[in-house]
């Protein structure tokens, strides 16, 4: 199994996200760009390495066991105390083009699950996001 930075571990997360409902649309990969280009978390990663970590993520999910894979490998880059974060910019990504589709959903619930996150911080988080992407 390969082992991820916390950066790139983030990056698979989102992709997984936005892949999930078998389309990755340009909104939400701008939304992950404009995530590396600009939060504090992703200081020091080279941002021209986005794609080029997205498109490994891509080529792990199709191997048997590359979902599965992925998560644990995530789960054990991602510092403890950095599982909200990484759930928030998941949400972000699951709800950029204003449409959250159940595969999107089922896989914030896996998620939420595999980083032990409690009911009310993603009660919060998911709240947040939805404010954060509201329009009038």
């Amino acid at each position: 199994m390969k082992k991820l930075t916390p950066q790139e571990a983030v990056i698979y997360l989102m992709v997984m996200v936005s892949a999930s409902d078998r389309e990755m649309d340009d909104v939400e990969l701008a939304r992950i760009g404009a995530i590396v280009r600009t939060l504090p978390a992703f200081r020091g990663f080279e941002q021209s390495q986005t794609l080029a970590v997205a498109q490994d993520c891509q080529k792990w999910l199709q191997r048997e066991d590359g979902f599965v894979e992925i998560l644990d490998a995530a789960s054990a880059a991602i510092p403890e105390a950095a599982h909200d974060m990484a759930y928030a910019l998941a949400v972000d990504i699951a709800i950029a083009n204003l449409k959250v589709k159940p595969e999107e959903v089922r896989l914030l619930q896996i998620l939420r699950e595999k980083l032990s996150l409690d009911r009310a911080t993603v009660s919060a988080i998911e709240r947040a996001a939805r404010a954060r992407h509201r329009t009038f």
